[in-house]
């Protein structure tokens, strides 16, 4: 089993910066990638970024060039930096986690991009 805990979320305005943390505990060790999902009101939830235990990196077409995703395997944290966000970012941001053979999810945390 792995439980993953997000932090970070809340109010911003355009343009300016968030930075999410997921920290993962239990099977850990396990964990091969972990990503960033997000769902917007109304929409399907949708790939942000992800990151595999090799260091590579996919990001969603409308995030690449402001959004960063890092990992520290040590310390079982994954990272997403926000920066130039739109209001059309605002959406509930989940953590991921692929340990086979299961796939884990934290509960989200939100995120308003707002003036």
């Amino acid at each position: 089993q792995v439980q993953l805990v997000e932090s970070g979320g809340g109010l911003v305005q355009p343009g300016g910066s968030l930075r999410l943390s997921c920290a993962a505990s239990g099977s850990a060790f396990s964990i091969h990638a972990m990503g960033w999902y997000r769902q917007a009101p109304g929409k399907e939830r949708e790939l942000v970024a992800s990151i595999t235990s090799g260091g590579n990196r996919d990001y969603a077409d409308s995030v690449k060039g402001r959004f960063t995703i890092s990992r520290d395997y040590a310390r079982n944290t994954v990272w997403l930096q926000m920066n130039s966000l739109k209001p059309e970012d605002t959406a509930v941001y989940f953590c991921n986690a692929f340990a086979a053979p299961r796939l884990y999810w934290g509960r989200g945390t939100q995120v308003t991009v707002s003036s």
